[in-house]
């Protein structure tokens, strides 16, 4: 399940998204206030909170809204959601039910509901939404059960915030609050991002650079083409021409070739391209000393990057699929199974996934062959140097006119990583020294220590 993938682009203002939720907030005061009356037998004309009806929401365009639409969620399920943004709109609609009960001096515990470190509100949690729903009906406790603990639409998409309240392992004490990456969304239309952290060792990555600007070999950019046309056009091959039962969902691509040469920034160019975040591996972040932490993080990762259609890009990636070892230990085992692991998970992966190496030889031979295309991304030859240097520099601090770039291209074989180095080097010189335009010794100069730096033999 992809969860926001074909939800159509939300033309709103802050206001109407501020009428939509103060609808959704009015109609979920009413249900629980029905639920009270209903539990506690107080007088009331109505019989159910089915009886009171949500608020119509079709004419409006709020990414709350057409998330509702995307989703079809169901009542129950629109409920669920409002219930759970409730903590990051507006807590005190949830007071009532921090109601103690008079008979044993504390609150009623079929309420459910925390009160965490740094909030002084009640905080709803799974039994919370249960009650609001069942009251204390068992039947429909049993109907609605799984509704809240795995088979709810926000639930199997992660919207809910992962936290149980303290000393407690049971999935109704779950806090029930949306995560605060869907809050931006779901109020202000901003994508998801998740955080990088050990627990999850990815990293988004973007680029300012347009695909216009990708300077390579014109047989790499063919190639490259053919990963965009899949993720434009791949779903249609799959479905509408009926090959899903043929080939398997997904791109795997091999990049290829020598540091500098450009093949992080083309992956982020692969998905700014396509309208896709690209989230990057941290492959010495992944490698647990523990055994199982490796596969419990990049599950995470999967798990999210296919509810999001990201792309996935594994840099240094034969330091992790290369070569596996002769099992010689137990740690050599449960490497292997790691791998194995990683290579399972990345077959199965519907998105598009890009491991990138310095040597196409260090892949393993039982992952290559799953490649759909292996992309070589060599050291830019003199018209592609000249292409780079021509477009590099800023208008505002040139390169001198009385510079010959063709001959500066043709002498120095470099990659476009080292003469992104070089730009910066003598730019912030110029801008030092308050000088309009770049001069030859400096522009020279920048150029022989990068390469020095770099190991590379001046020629």
């Amino acid at each position: 399940m992809q969860i926001l993938k074909n939800i159509k682009k939300e033309t709103y203002t802050i206001s109407e998204s501020a009428i939509v939720l103060e609808k959704e907030l009015a109609w979920l005061s009413e249900v629980i206030h029905t639920r009270i009356a209903l539990y506690f037998e107080h007088e009331t004309t109505l019989t159910s909170i089915q009886d009171v009806l949500p608020p119509e929401l079709l004419n409006y365009n709020t990414p709350y809204v057409n998330f509702i639409k995307h989703e079809r969620l169901s009542v129950e399920e629109r409920l669920l959601l409002i219930l759970a943004l409730v903590p990051h709109l507006k807590p005190a609609l949830l007071d009532i039910l921090s109601t103690k009960n008079k008979e044993y001096d504390r609150r009623f515990s079929e309420f459910g509901g925390v009160f965490l470190d740094g909030y002084s509100s009640f905080i709803p949690t799974a039994q919370t939404a249960l009650f609001i729903l069942t009251g204390n009906n068992i039947a429909e406790r049993l109907r609605y059960q799984p509704l809240v603990i795995n088979k709810g639409t926000i639930i199997k998409k992660d919207i809910i915030q992962k936290q149980l309240s303290k000393s407690s392992t049971s999935d109704l004490n779950k806090v029930w609050k949306v995560a605060q990456e869907y809050v931006d969304y779901f109020l202000y239309g901003k994508p998801y991002e998740i955080g990088y952290s050990p627990d999850f060792p990815a990293q988004k990555i973007d680029t300012k650079q347009s695909w216009e600007d990708l300077v390579v070999a014109k047989s790499t950019g063919k190639k490259l083409q053919e990963i965009r046309d899949w993720i434009t056009h791949g779903k249609t091959v799959l479905e509408d021409l009926g090959l899903e039962k043929r080939l398997k969902p997904g791109y795997k691509s091999l990049f290829y070739g020598a540091p500098g040469t450009g093949k992080t920034m083309t992956a982020a160019l692969l998905g700014k391209s396509t309208g896709k975040q690209v989230y990057k591996i941290d492959l010495s972040m992944t490698v647990s000393k523990y055994i199982g932490e490796t596969e419990k993080n990049l599950a995470k990762v999967f798990d999210q990057a296919e509810q999001h259609d990201w792309i996935l890009f594994f840099d240094e990636a034969d330091s992790l699929f290369g070569q596996r070892t002769q099992v010689n230990s137990a740690n050599d085992r449960y490497g292997n199974q790691e791998i194995g692991y990683l290579l399972q998970r990345i077959e199965d992966f519907p998105g598009v996934v890009i491991l990138a190496s310095n040597l196409k030889d260090n892949i393993d031979d039982a992952f290559t062959r799953r490649f759909q295309s292996m992309i070589e991304f060599k050291v830019p030859d003199v018209e592609q140097r000249y292409q780079l240097w021509e477009q590099s520099f800023s208008e505002r601090i040139p390169l001198a006119t009385t510079i010959d770039l063709w001959k500066i291209a043709k002498q120095y074989q470099i990659s476009g990583g080292v003469m992104m180095n070089v730009v910066r080097k003598c730019t912030l010189q110029a801008v030092a020294k308050q000088e309009t335009e770049i001069t030859q010794q400096s522009f020279v100069m920048a150029i022989q220590q990068e390469m020095q730096k770099e190991g590379i033999v001046l020629t």
